[in-house]
């Protein structure tokens, strides 16, 4: 039987304000589980709260004071909440009868948002509901508290916790009807509650254990579902058909091999290893090339390439930008050496490298398309432009995605689909952003997963420090110091700054203006008129025209001898993959608490590749604890992997796999993928089983709808591209 609408489960006022949570359905709205848990008489950590954050605390009435205000005729009532370490100032205009309610030694919920005024936070005007203390309190709040245990949901001003507890308290008696996505042959082998005492335990346990069963339950749930999701594409993909690309063993690839300047790392050679057994074989390879920034991601990919071209194929290497394109096609060239042609006659046993992206002039866009067409290109290296209709591959045989979580399905699928006579080209999908197992094992089950750990030789260290400028002025202007310091040893220096400025569409609002307060238009202003007017600074950022982004590049890679050299770049994000300057040894980051831990993992990255040693400056004016502890965790190691945990651990909720916390419906709710590995690990086992025997999921239609209602933006993280 289908669940009810759920405008017909409660009232239409309500429906409208749980829209704002992203729940339309009904069985979304059992499937929106509590945040954490109170018990009548826990007080909550006053400590904890931030200013801006939608919040509802248990607390105890400390005082309680009505007093006039400046507007005659008007009272101010000021309630002083506490946890018993903390305290929290209830603030209501006009309503000095709630004095009586409020009075000192209440306890309740209150729930608002945070401000703050002259120092002190407060809620203005929150809503609240109080313990049960006499004949005061009507029966629908002597309802909501009449569990021991009380639920503490995701809410909204409009809608606080105890409001969608009356929601679920509607919808509960429905559980039964939510489809199973589980068989009931897997449940009774994994000692699993059913899915209707999952739900009624977790919005209405009775005790822990309660909690503990139904959570363990619906973890192993959100496991499932998304193992055989996973599983059922892999076999549908060793189902497709490809064309095996197998190298001779004495062509262009060792050519290229022999040629190299420095030996391959074990990783590289291992990775190089599994892509050979996988392009050999009749079905598309679907492989994750992960590894540290400068692992040496770049060869393995072009040892690939040159495989596929050796055995008469083209291979092509989507980028997500035009900077990151360019880098690529040069740095290509420059690793073929001799090996590299020109154009559609070449020399015997040259490969030609092709450039296409969108700004290309038409005579040279019209060449490179031609190059493609006819089969003259052997690596085709492009943006989204070769996602184009136009765009037509002689014989497609290899498709390498850099920075796969910059492309979505459809763009993956279009280029996909040019290959030739039915089949598909073999797919290899590199990221610079370390995956720590479990989550590979979570989200990247349809793949198999090369890691590269060592850096090659020649790589020096990088030392990163927190610059923490609002405590010493003075460190900022060491910083700026250091940078010239650099310079006159003939080196190069990265100024990264969190947004573009310089104009006022570019600004948010107040508070964002002030809080990010380095802008790279404004930021280039003041140093060329101040602390860096004796070097030569140039400006980069993702607005400008591609032929000025393009001279900047140059002009920043070129020599320092050269009178037309760009000593320190001052620019946003786009330098954050792929951008390869040897000489470059010192980088800037303002803002740096504006940035996630693997961004700035990478954007360090981006110095120290040429032999000379690595500093990375964390600039920062914050003062926000969690942000400082953040930064000295990047500044204290530069092994990604740990990093790349670290900040798995301590992501918000609702940003497990990266999403912003916005209650935006998505497939894993209670899944933490490092603390649940072995309840991966056992769903993915009985995942197999089932696709094994079932891949259409026929027998199991409560499975197949939680594949289908898998959320979109999930579904396209999924697809890895």
């Amino acid at each position: 039987m289908a669940l009810p609408a759920l405008a017909t489960v409660v009232t239409p006022k309500a429906a409208k304000a749980l829209a704002a949570l992203d729940i339309t359905t009904t069985e979304e709205l059992l499937r929106h589980y509590p945040r954490r848990y109170a018990r009548r008489g826990d007080l909550t950590d006053l400590a904890s709260l931030r200013v801006g954050d939608t919040v509802t605390v248990f607390a105890e009435v400390l005082s309680s004071r009505s007093r006039p205000t400046r507007q005659r005729g008007r009272t101010m009532l000021e309630v002083v909440v506490t946890d018993g370490t903390g305290r929290l100032t209830l603030t209501f205009f006009g309503q000095a009868w709630r004095e009586r309610q409020l009075a000192a030694g209440r306890r309740g919920m209150f729930s608002g948002k945070v401000g703050e005024f002259r120092g002190t936070r407060q809620l203005s005007h929150p809503e609240y509901v109080l313990i049960p203390a006499g004949d005061d309190i009507d029966a629908d709040a002597v309802a909501a508290f009449a569990s021991e245990i009380i639920p503490i949901y995701p809410a909204t001003a409009a809608l606080p916790s105890w409001r969608v507890s009356s929601c679920i308290e509607l919808a509960l008696p429905l559980a039964g009807q939510v489809p199973d996505p589980v068989p009931d042959s897997v449940r009774a082998a994994s000692g699993l509650v059913t899915l209707p005492a999952a739900l009624r335990h977790i919005h209405r346990p009775q005790s822990d254990a309660d909690v503990r069963d139904a959570i363990h339950r619906l973890k192993f749930d959100e496991a499932f579902v998304l193992q055989a999701e996973l599983l059922r594409r892999r076999q549908e993909n060793r189902q497709s058909v490809a064309q095996p690309r197998a190298a001779t063993g004495h062509g262009v690839l060792a050519r290229f091999d022999a040629g190299l300047p420095y030996p391959l790392t074990a990783g590289q050679v291992a990775a190089g290893e599994d892509i050979a057994s996988d392009i050999a074989r009749g079905w598309p390879m679907q492989r994750l090339l992960q590894g540290e920034v400068g692992s040496g991601k770049t060869v393995v990919a072009v040892r690939a390439m040159l495989a596929v071209v050796e055995a008469g194929g083209q291979s092509a290497l989507l980028a997500p930008t035009e900077v990151l394109a360019q880098q690529h096609f040069a740095s290509i060239r420059t690793l073929l050496g001799p090996l590299a042609g020109e154009g559609i006659i070449s020399e015997p046993g040259a490969v030609t490298v092709t450039l296409l992206t969108g700004s290309m002039a038409q005579p040279a866009k019209r060449q490179a398309l031609l190059e493609i067409a006819s089969g003259a290109a052997g690596i085709v290296v492009g943006t989204h432009a070769l996602l184009q209709d136009s765009v037509q591959f002689a014989d497609l045989g290899l498709v390498v995605v850099d920075e796969q979580h910059r492309f979505g399905v459809e763009q993956r699928a279009r280029l996909t689909a040019k290959s030739a006579d039915g089949t598909r080209p073999h797919l290899l999908v590199m990221t610079a952003t370390p995956i720590p197992r479990t989550v590979a094992m979570t989200v990247f089950a349809d793949l198999d997963v090369s890691s590269l750990t060592e850096l090659p030789a020649g790589r020096a260290p990088i030392t990163s420090h927190v610059v923490a400028a609002a405590d010493q002025p003075r460190h900022l202007a060491r910083v700026w110091e250091r940078v010239v310091e650099e310079v006159a040893l003939g080196r190069k220096a990265y100024v990264v700054c969190p947004r573009i400025g310089g104009e006022a569409g570019d600004r948010g609002s107040p508070q964002e203006d002030a809080a990010v307060s380095h802008g790279a238009v404004d930021l280039h202003a003041e140093l060329q008129a101040g602390p860096l007017a004796s070097v030569r600074l140039g400006l980069l950022h993702g607005r400008m025209p591609s032929e000025e982004k393009d001279a900047v590049m140059r002009r920043f890679a070129a020599e320092a001898s050269l009178p037309d050299s760009i000593d320190v770049l001052v620019a946003t994000t786009v330098v954050e993959v792929g951008v390869d300057v040897p000489s470059a040894s010192v980088m800037a980051v303002m803002d740096s608490d504006r940035f996630g831990v693997s961004q700035l993992h990478q954007l360090r990255g981006r110095v120290g590749r040429g032999g000379l040693p690595g500093l990375c400056l964390l600039v920062t004016e914050s003062a926000d604890p969690s942000a400082r502890e953040r930064l000295s965790m990047v500044a204290s190691t530069t092994d990604g992997f740990a990093l790349s945990e670290y900040d798995l651990s301590v992501r918000r909720e609702g940003d497990v796999l990266g999403a912003e916390q916005s209650g935006r419906t998505s497939s894993l709710r209670l899944l933490q993928v490092l603390q649940d590995q072995d309840i991966v690990t056992a769903a993915r086992e009985h995942a197999q089983a089932v696709v094994d025997a079932d891949p259409e999921f026929a027998d199991t239609p409560g499975l197949r709808a939680a594949i289908a209602a898998l959320s979109s933006d999930r579904a396209e993280f999924l697809e890895k591209s």
